[in-house]
């Protein structure tokens, strides 16, 4: 199995403001050199022997840029080309299938105020599976639950890539929220499940809206181009 030299003590984390962004341990350092530290002490084990290659080296930038959108937080302006067309994603709540839907808005940003990401591990289980574990910490914008002082999440997220394209085909995420209270783990299943729930119904939604596209440019493709399976004799006759 291949690993990752960089040690438990070398932790690397930003704090997602909207007004600010901070680094640590140097802020004056920009936050995508964070995750080119990361991953430069990565071990992707041998690539190509003599006889073949086994990987491709998109394999090595797919994890800089997945190591780049954890860090940051990254919604709307994630690179969406880091990820098959096709791929599919699972947690403990919700599964999806479809790129198009990580232009999506997160949890995180949506359930918590100023939440600070950390980066523990960063390790190739294989040539093909990535495995990042990282930690969220930040307060519930919800009063009763910020009684509960912040929700630190630690999150096992691993990725399969393609080794050929270095595009993610699966995504699973595993949640640990031993280091919260019970108040915040009460709050983070709570909205977690209204969330997943709201995003199914928009996938409800676009299948729908991508239905109904699909008969109507069908029914336009007809009318342009008749369907000549019908009787063969039918123009002759009508020139005759």
């Amino acid at each position: 199995m291949t690993g990752v030299r960089m040690g438990k003590d070398e932790c690397y984390v930003v704090a997602n403001d909207s007004k600010s962004t901070e680094l640590s341990p140097d802020p004056t350092v920009e936050k995508s050199s964070d995750a080119d530290k990361i991953v430069d002490g990565m071990d992707f084990g041998e690539l190509c022997n003599e006889f073949e290659c086994i990987s491709s080296p998109l394999v090595e930038s797919t994890a800089r840029q997945l190591a780049r959108d954890i860090l940051e937080l990254r919604e709307g302006n994630r690179a969406l080309g880091t990820y098959a067309v096709s791929v599919t994603y699972r947690d403990p709540v919700r599964s999806f299938a479809g790129r198009e839907k990580y232009k999506r808005p997160l949890w995180a940003t949506r359930a918590l105020e100023n939440p600070t990401v950390y980066v523990q591990e960063m390790v190739m289980l294989s040539t093909s599976v990535l495995s990042i574990k990282w930690t969220i910490k930040g307060k519930p914008k919800s009063f009763v639950a910020g009684l509960g002082g912040d929700l630190i999440i630690r999150v096992n997220s691993q990725f399969t890539l393609n080794q050929i394209s270095g595009q993610v085909i699966e995504h699973e995420e595993l949640w640990d929220l031993s280091s919260s209270s019970p108040i915040a783990q009460a709050f983070f299943w709570t909205s977690r499940r209204l969330f997943a729930a709201t995003e199914a119904g928009k996938d409800i939604a676009d299948a729908i809206k991508n239905l109904s596209s699909h008969f109507s440019t069908k029914k336009e493709n007809l009318e342009m181009y008749p369907d000549p399976s019908g009787d063969p004799t039918k123009f002759l006759r009508t020139t005759l």
